[in-house]
């Protein structure tokens, strides 16, 4: 054998194993360091800060079970590829955790000690088409502490960090919060009082629910102090409060208290003597804060409710622009509470107007459309024409909903105001009783970051808004109407919890569709109904004219068209075959345009790397081939 090419394939040999060590040392090295990017749109496998904080202050590790079928052929594949993203979220929180949150995998095959596991834990088995069991849930345990997520649902994909850093705070708290109600209804039902007539009410069915997560108190409207136990206060319409209350409000805030407030100009369910009607008239009772609201930046329109002619319910007689129908465009997609409700029947809504005061920022929850205006209490109730007659759109959106944050300031900077003293029978007040304790040191501000909630609507809590209750078989059961229920529940939870959780973002979706696309096909389906439009405004024309020119016949000749009326008659024959070809090429139009995208774009995401690795290859080989000539 030639020396030279033993040479060779020697320095050959020694290269590639040289090659190898240095490519296993280079991929050592770079395994020590933990560098990720994120990015993807709207950065979907990075977690948000607020998660961040609530896993950096568990005082022990967190272990989160994740439950999935893998090796089930039952499995739907959508199905298999959202739990791959399930399992890339758990590895980020695996990541963030820094040891304090542990990921077990499970796979809970029939007959199995996983799926024996998965029972207890409270996962749930849901059934194929083919009526095959699967699993696909985590459970989230703390000490002896446990939360579970029985099903997960590519539905919820956006809300999925929330709900299981919820989970992870709801574990490691080792008591219940305590949320407190103030409310001029009877949110927590009634007994009997046959001194006032009153007969007794069940709960509320929002009530009934917040004690199945939450240990819930009674507020008195007229409190002079929120209890310091309790954590989220719920206030329910507090009409004819106080300025004492509202400066207890004031200092539950400073100090740290998070208030959920429903208000209303015209809360129907609420109805009351009328002053103004001293024969026995009732109106809807009226709530509001008009200290703090004023501080704050904000007001309410007392004497108007919104209507809205985009989300009226009803049509033609019936329609009620003043009884409103949110649908999700109508609600903040960004925020975890809003993001997936639904809908929401909002009876009668008051609206905020202002601005926020310095210091403090505005998230919008809920809002009208800008096709909506004020009207008179007076026409609240009306439906049909004598309800949009004479309507003028504001041109803009109104707040229904939002959530003030930042660093609070006391709206009572001159201290707490003294009680109202009823005049003696001499005319001389009453000297005000020294309390046994004293107040507590007024609070100036905030010591940090708070949250306050607003609605401008009561009514949308009530049974007869949010819940259809039914008798089944001797069984009170309880069905949603719509998301209001939904929404009260998920703003007490969020804020029961850590702070932190109401920083938290909506996820950005995973799948993305081709905007491009449905912008093309509005924009064609605008000129589609354009063109139908000016085919039904020569149609009218034409039947005017014929109408105009019967007119002037009279008698059994009037049944016969005249040469005028048989010219406008062929007119529009030909301008409605005209114009349906015009449709017609419209449509083509549109499907091949949009083929053609579709086909590019699905060309270029499939097809452009495997054709810039070829091409890279091309360039190397190349290369290779012209220093091998070279030598």
């Amino acid at each position: 054998m030639n020396k030279k090419y033993l040479e060779t394939m020697l320095y050959s040999t020694a290269g590639v194993a040289a090659l190898v060590v240095i490519l296993i040392a280079v991929n050592f090295l770079l395994g020590t360091f933990n560098a990720r990017v994120d990015l993807t749109e709207g950065s979907v496998y990075t977690l948000s800060q607020g998660t961040k904080t609530i896993l950096s202050k568990l005082e022990a590790p967190v272990k989160i079970r994740f439950y999935y079928s893998q090796t089930s052929a039952a499995v739907p594949v959508g199905l298999k590829t959202f739990a791959k993203r399930v399992e890339d979220v758990l590895r980020e929180y695996e990541r963030a955790g820094s040891g304090k949150v542990v990921i077990e995998k499970l796979n809970p095959e029939p007959d199995s000690d996983a799926e024996d596991s998965a029972t207890l834990d409270g996962i749930e088995g849901q059934l194929t088409n083919t009526q095959e069991k699967f699993y696909l849930g985590l459970t989230v345990s703390f000490l002896d502490q446990r939360a579970a997520l029985p099903v997960l649902a590519p539905d919820r994909e956006q809300l999925l960090e929330y709900d299981i850093t919820r989970a992870v705070s709801r574990v490691a708290s080792t008591t219940k919060p305590v949320i407190g109600i103030m409310s001029a209804l009877p949110v927590m039902g009634r007994p009997l009082n046959p001194m006032l007539k009153q007969q007794p009410t069940e709960p509320w069915v929002l009530s009934t629910e917040l004690q199945n997560l939450f240990t819930v108190r009674k507020v008195e409207l007229n409190a002079e102090q929120i209890p310091d136990d309790i954590k989220v206060l719920l206030v329910i319409h507090p009409r004819d409060v106080s300025e004492t209350t509202e400066y207890a409000l004031d200092q539950f805030i400073l100090r740290g208290g998070k208030m959920i407030a429903f208000l209303d100009s015209y809360a129907y369910f609420d109805q009351q003597p009328d002053l103004q009607n001293p024969l026995g008239g009732n109106a809807a009772g009226q709530s509001m804060f008009y200290r703090l609201l004023k501080h704050w930046g904000y007001g309410m329109e007392m004497g108007k409710v919104v209507a809205d002619l985009t989300y009226a319910s009803g049509a033609g007689p019936r329609i009620l622009p003043t009884l409103l129908a949110l649908t999700p465009e109508a609600l903040n997609k960004d925020d975890v509470v809003t993001s997936q409700i639904g809908t929401m029947l909002v009876p009668f809504a008051s609206v905020f107007t202002g601005k926020p005061a310095e210091g403090l920022t505005q998230t919008v929850l809920a809002q009208t459309s800008p096709n909506s205006m004020l009207v008179d209490l007076i026409i609240a109730t009306l439906s049909g024409e004598p309800s949009t007659r004479g309507f003028q759109p504001s041109g803009s959106p109104y707040p229904l909903a939002m959530r003030l944050s930042g660093k609070f300031k006391t709206a009572f900077p001159e201290g707490k105001p003294q009680p109202y003293q009823r005049p003696s029978r001499d005319g001389k007040k009453d000297e005000p009783k020294a309390d046994a304790a004293k107040d507590a040191p007024q609070l100036k501000e905030s010591a940090q970051d708070n949250s306050v909630v607003l609605v401008s609507d009561v009514d949308l809590l009530t049974d007869g808004a949010a819940v259809e209750v039914q008798e089944i078989f001797g069984q009170r059961l309880v069905v949603p109407r719509n998301g209001n229920l939904n929404f009260a529940q998920s703003l007490v939870e969020q804020v029961a919890g850590d702070f932190d959780l109401t920083k938290l973002r909506s996820r950005a979706a995973f799948t993305r569709p081709l905007t491009v696309i449905q912008q093309m096909e509005a924009r064609a389906q605008q000129s589609y109904l354009g063109k139908i439009k000016e085919l039904e405004d020569n149609l009218t024309q034409t039947q005017e004219k014929l109408a105009a020119l019967q007119k002037q016949r009279a008698g059994a000749a009037s049944t016969i068209l005249t040469p005028e009326q048989q010219a406008e008659v062929e007119n529009f024959k030909i301008k409605a075959i005209e114009t349906r070809k015009d449709l017609k090429e419209l449509r083509k139009n549109l499907r091949v345009e949009s083929d053609a995208l579709q086909f590019w774009t699905k060309l270029i995401n499939i097809g452009l790397v495997p054709l810039l690795v070829v091409i890279l290859g091309i360039v190397l080989a190349a290369a290779r081939r012209r220093k091998v000539v070279a030598k």
